[in-house]
């Protein structure tokens, strides 16, 4: 039987019917930007820093060489992401340097291109090929650097007690801790303790004097006079100098102008911040002779040589914020002035006038994306190659001299062979399906190199914290000994420059300029008066175009109305999140998108309540904010029990077709 040709119907564009209640503000962003974006930082900006931190190489000397790496660049890669596949190979591009090497005798400048290895290339899904098999670098949550201010209870006398940890990115940690008796104390990598006057001390802050001025304004509690007391225990301290008679006085004026640049010299002041580094030294070196010019590289090597300690950008950003600094963030060494306002904290924090940190708080961990992580280990092989390069130098004849001859890639491939094959974030890809790829991508781990450790890691730091609303999903974590530890992002969240997980919120609004089109249809919560006083329009009433005229008329340069919801859409960290009241997703909206219900259900932190509209600040963009891709996928998720969606969600990335 012949069947009849069909006429082909006209191809029309499909429109999605949404039967949903809430309607979506926000389009549901690219979901493996974060390993995009981080690998693309690395290739430039991360690569950049790297060879700024190992530029210039001299010859221990520094008489004869100096290797400096300009600019760097990456070539296309050998083969394609499917060769790699097929012939199980490597999917990566050769990395280039231009190099110089100045001979100092002669003043000659050589400058070649020097090959640094192969590195792995990510591929447009966010993945790596490595050996033929595609593997995903996960994301790692850790404790940010900065400074984090505790309170414990001591056990003798009942009284909480202030103890603070500061934590650079790179470099000697500082705990500070507050005894009992009052006394405040600094510890040096874990080492033997100091009194913190004699620290700040040491970093040029001189007379007793000037030290109880600088806290005067904050220790001001009879009962518990924190920096007399330390002063009192500094002076009865063992091996401590009375009379600095004994100082040579070009030492002296040596110190001074490299801690007191801009201070007339004063030999007594002088004498005492002698005293403190040579106490400082002995605390730091036990057993060794101290010699004032000792003492003072040991202190310089410690907080204010770059090479050897960075805050980072993260944690001067951190340091600034909490200690309410405004140092440049260029700035990322140590200051005198970060010393000084940490010990003001903790005055503050023990007379009860300033709260405590919560290390748990998402503003407080911050995520190490794939690039970052990376740039850690190819740190740790281009220094093994600076000292392999430092040793060539004092052996190498001038005239064979070249940056080629000098650089040796071995331990670069090394360290990159070691991450990519051996590190714990470096994972085979979950490819059950789809889903499961897609969150093996942004998957979130707290454990792997300077994280915890399952056996360490309490309830507190796996439990569900008020401020991983919108950030980490609350559901989807394992469940077994990792529940807590590996979680995944929300559906809506991203990372900014710093690390920190942002979410998006819609901005309430509350006045408009009078000049404004918006303002059509809206109700006023003010009376609008002409320049003679008589009212436009009363509070209550709604603005017609009519009105709309003469309130542009108005002196009133902005005019209160009814809160309202703008397409404007903000990303708030956890840590600016909690200055504001936000409402949540489902509140109920007129046409105008104003707040229908005379109260509005809000957090705040983490408190929950119920406020009039005029004190919303934002609201949620989608009630599917809070939760991961994968458990937003479970329908009716509303009416589940959270156990059994935690189950749903990671039962759903085990799912295969049966075809």
């Amino acid at each position: 039987m012949a069947f009849p040709i069909l006429a082909t119907p006209e191809k029309r564009e499909l429109q999605r019917k949404s039967y949903a209640r809430i309607p979506q503000v926000l389009d549901i962003p690219n979901l493996i930007q974060v390993q995009l974006d981080s690998f693309e930082w690395f290739k430039g900006e991360g690569l950049r820093e790297l060879f700024q931190e190992v530029s210039p190489i001299q010859d221990t000397p520094g008489k004869r060489f100096e290797l400096r790496f300009l600019e760097h660049y990456f070539e296309a890669p050998k083969h394609s992401e499917w060769e790699c596949r097929q012939r199980e190979n490597t999917y990566a591009a050769p990395l280039y340097a231009r190099a110089q090497l100045v001979v100092r005798e002669t003043g000659e400048r050589k400058e070649q291109k020097v090959f640094l290895g192969d590195v792995p290339m990510m591929t447009d899904q966010g993945t790596f090929v490595i050996n033929g098999a595609e593997r995903v670098v996960v994301s790692q949550l850790v404790r940010s650097p900065g400074i984090y201010f505790t309170l414990e209870e001591d056990p003798a006398t009942g009284r909480s007690l202030c103890y603070a940890k500061l934590i650079p990115y790179r470099g000697a940690w500082l705990e500070f801790e507050t005894s009992p008796r009052d006394i405040l104390w600094v510890k040096v990598d874990r080492k033997r303790k100091t009194p913190v006057t004699t620290l700040l001390r040491a970093v040029g802050l001189g007379s007793n004097e000037e030290l109880v001025e600088l806290f005067r304004e904050v220790d001001t509690n009879p009962e518990h006079p924190y920096l007399r007391t330390t002063l009192a225990r500094e002076t009865q301290g063992p091996g401590r100098t009375t009379q600095g008679s004994h100082y040579r006085q070009e030492g002296l004026q040596r110190m001074w102008e490299l801690l007191r640049r801009s201070a007339p010299y004063d030999r007594e002041a002088a004498e005492s911040l002698a005293d403190a580094l040579m106490e400082f030294y002995r605390r730091l070196r036990p057993g060794e002779p101290p010699s004032l010019e000792n003492a003072q590289a040991l202190l310089m090597n410690l907080f204010f040589t770059p090479r050897r300690y960075d805050l980072g950008r993260v944690g001067r950003y951190k340091m600034n914020r909490s200690l309410e600094l405004d140092i440049p963030m260029e700035m990322r060494v140590l200051t005198s002035e970060d010393i000084v306002a940490v010990v003001r904290t903790m005055i503050q924090v023990n007379n009860g006038r300033r709260s405590s940190d919560d290390i748990d708080h998402l503003g407080n961990r911050r995520v190490r994306a794939v690039g970052e992580l990376i740039q850690n280990q190819l740190r740790v092989g281009l220094l093994r190659m600076e000292r392999v390069v430092r040793e060539r130098m004092t052996i190498i004849d001038a005239e064979q001299a070249t940056p080629s001859a000098l650089v040796n890639i071995r331990p670069i491939v090394a360290a990159v062979r070691e991450f990519f094959g051996g590190s714990q974030l470096s994972q085979f890809m979950d490819q059950t399906n789809p889903l499961a790829e897609l969150t093996h991508k942004r998957r979130l781990s707290a454990l792997g190199p300077g994280g915890l450790s399952r056996e360490r890691a309490g309830f507190d730091v796996r439990d569900v914290h008020h401020s991983h609303y919108g950030r980490i999903c609350p559901i989807e974590t394992p469940e077994g000994p990792n529940i807590g530890l590996l979680g995944s992002m929300a559906t809506y969240a991203r990372i900014n420059q710093f690390g920190f997980i942002e979410t998006p919120y819609r901005k309430v609004i509350h006045e408009l300029p009078n000049d404004s089109p918006d303002l059509m249809g809206r109700t006023l919560l003010q009376d609008v008066k002409d320049r003679r006083g008589r009212a436009l329009l009363k509070a209550g009433g709604v603005v017609t175009s009519q009105t709309a005229r003469r309130i542009r008329e108005s002196p009133a340069q902005s005019i209160r109305v009814k809160a309202s919801v703008s397409p404007e859409v903000r990303y708030l960290s956890a840590d600016e999140e909690e200055h504001f009241s936000i409402a949540q997703a489902n509140s109920l909206l007129d046409a105008r998108n104003q707040f229908r219900d005379e109260r509005v259900e809000i957090r705040h932190g983490e408190r929950f309540d119920t406020v009039p509209p005029e004190q919303v600040d934002y609201m949620d963009v989608s009630p599917m904010q809070i939760f991961s891709v994968s458990t937003a996928l479970i329908p009716f998720l509303e009416h589940d029990d959270a156990n059994r969606a935690l189950m749903g969600s990671n039962m759903q990335r085990q799912a295969v077709p049966l075809l």
